[in-house]
């Protein structure tokens, strides 16, 4: 019995071609979002790289400075990065309406068809608006996410230097008594 689940067989060539068109807009998308991310986020990304190779550096561990370092300018760059993700929320809002615009601008000039033809008129003509829609909101999440990683990587940097503290004054008070014994 052959299976229902599929109305008529799947042609090969016509899903390739799908692909291929996916893949095209796709990377169009990405790279449109990336740069949006990357103009925002520089400082911070920098800065997140440059640590992450300092912490690699197994032969040569982070010092104290180096790390007071990033627990100043982490937190400076996360600032602007907000301010960034502010930017990219408003212009999320103002694609969204341009886009609604747009959509009711097509909807109403139509006059003859039925309002699912007249829907599908309309959002088609508004495509592009809802794509532009689309970076902006992507970007803003990505952002985000950037933000919230780096917002632990401070943290981290913290308790590293918590944990060396503690160290440190563990030592001088073993120091201390082993001074006292002689």
């Amino acid at each position: 019995m052959k299976s229902e689940l599929l109305a008529n067989e799947v042609n090969k060539n016509d899903v390739v071609e799908l692909q291929v068109r996916i893949d095209n807009n796709s990377k169009l998308i990405n790279n449109l979002t990336n740069k949006l991310v990357n103009d925002y986020c520089k400082g911070l990304d920098e800065l997140v790289y440059s640590l992450d190779a300092i912490v690699k550096d197994f032969d040569h561990p982070p010092t104290n400075d180096m790390l007071d370092y990033y627990v100043v300018n982490l937190p400076i760059q996360l600032y602007f990065s907000g301010e960034a993700q502010e930017n990219l929320g408003i212009k999320n809002d103002v694609a969204k309406a341009i886009k609604q615009e747009k959509y009711n601008e097509v909807y109403r000039a139509l006059q003859k068809g039925t309002i699912s033809d007249k829907t599908s008129q309309a959002e088609l003509a508004s495509q592009s608006e809802e794509i532009t829609r689309i970076i902006y909101d992507r970007a803003y999440k990505i952002v985000k996410e950037k933000m919230e990683a780096a917002s632990k990587l401070l943290d981290s940097v913290k308790k590293v230097i918590s944990r060396r503290m503690s160290e440190n004054d563990l030592a001088k008070v073993d120091d201390r008594r082993f001074a006292e014994r002689k």
